[in-house]
């Protein structure tokens, strides 16, 4: 059994995909989010969308940086999370202006006092604010904060989002097929809408990071940060403190940070990229996929069938990464299906099409570059170059 396992998470959900089996799909059982028919409208050009997501277990790791240095800024990093984790879902199906967007935060009052909620809530804010600056407007339309210390120790931060769509504008990955290229997107670096570099960690198997990283001081000084059944072998079993300090480079440039940092980088968005590249070249844009839960892994379960998918040009895993396989121990096939490892959006089209997506993509400061292939099988299946050597996968 994975560590990811013994810890009661999946990277692969199957618990979930077991309980939703039999329910309604939508009108494209392929597209990355549900689709239905224009039932707010009633007009039949156009259609519905709505998803819910949160930032997950990353609001555990922000609350030991904040108890143990004292920054609360790193909450509004948290609130970025909980949006772009419904946002750039939405971005797959085609979906990137006139968003509503509504929060949920479920917290522990005697923990989480009154100056947190405000961090977040200015957080949104001021996200939806520079996301408008790139022509994505997103409305924030209030939501909930309840104080549930029975059922939360520490704080809980997600959200809905929902949004009108053209039909005919719209991304239902039905035209993924053999021959396709796969363009990936970069996690990690410092896009023009960034104001520091990004570890491309995401916020997807966080519980992972945070107890292989991590070490005993938190298990000892911090119970409320984790499940008291889990066994010893699992907890905060890491050499590091959030602390510690260290340099990264990227594009010739060294950027001072910490482990904390590292793993509390912001969830990048792709919503100015994806607004640019539907504009000008939606016939080009066959399927987009984000690698969110089930890292590389993902894209499988929105493949036709047929098909086998070759990633044998990934883009070398970053620093946080390689830091997480160090403490952990963690095989290549492990770290490929929980993480996003450095590529955590894809974006199928034709080999003529992709050097100008590569190039808007750069134009926003995301390095991008081909990094597999769709080709014909007779079973699904997925194969990607790892640095241990090439994983397989089964479908």
């Amino acid at each position: 059994m994975s560590l990811y396992s013994k810890r009661g998470v999946s990277a692969q959900k199957e618990e979930v995909h077991a309980a939703t089996k039999n329910i309604d799909k939508g009108l494209y059982a392929r597209a990355f989010c549900k689709i239905y028919d224009d039932v707010l409208g009633g007009d039949k050009d156009w259609i519905n969308v709505m998803h819910a997501d949160g930032a997950g277990t990353k609001s555990i790791l922000a609350y030991l940086y904040w108890k143990e240095t004292g920054d609360i800024s790193v909450w509004k990093g948290i609130a970025q999370d909980a949006i772009v984790m419904n946002l750039d879902d939405l971005l797959c199906v085609g979906i990137y202006d006139n968003l509503l967007f509504s929060s949920s935060i479920d917290r522990n009052k005697n923990r989480i006092p009154a100056e947190v909620l405000q961090a977040i809530i200015e957080g949104t804010q001021a996200f939806f604010d520079e996301m408008k600056k790139h022509g994505v407007a997103i409305h924030f339309m209030g939501g909930e904060t309840a104080d549930v210390g029975d059922v939360v120790r520490t704080v809980a931060v997600n959200g809905t989002m929902a949004a009108r769509g053209k039909r005919d504008r719209i991304v239902t990955n039905e035209k993924i097929k053999p021959g396709n290229v796969i363009v990936g997107l970069a996690s990690y670096g410092k896009a023009i809408y960034e104001t520091e570099y990004n570890s491309g960690i995401g916020s997807n198997g966080l519980t992972s990071a945070r107890h292989d990283v991590l070490n005993k001081f938190y298990a000892k000084n911090f119970p409320e940060t984790f499940d008291e059944t889990l066994e010893e072998d699992v907890t905060y079993i890491g050499l590091g403190r959030m602390t510690d300090e260290m340099e990264i480079s990227f594009r010739n440039e060294v950027f001072q940070t910490n482990t904390g940092k590292l793993i509390l980088s912001p969830t990048r968005t792709f919503a100015p990229f994806v607004r640019q590249i539907l504009t000008e070249h939606f016939e080009d844009v066959a399927g987009l996929i984000h690698c969110s839960g089930g890292g590389q892994t993902k894209c499988m379960k929105y493949m036709p069938q047929g098909v086998r998918v070759v990633k044998d040009n990934l883009f070398d895993a970053p620093k946080i990464f390689q830091l997480i396989q160090q403490s952990s121990g963690a095989d290549d096939r492990e770290m490929y299906q929980v993480f996003n490892m450095g590529c955590r959006l894809e974006v199928y089209t034709d080999e003529k099409s992709a050097d100008a997506i590569i190039s808007t993509a750069n134009a926003f400061g995301i390095d991008a570059q081909v990094i597999g292939r769709v080709e014909e099988a007779r079973s699904n299946s997925l194969e990607l170059n790892a640095p241990s050597g090439p994983v397989q996968y089964l479908f």
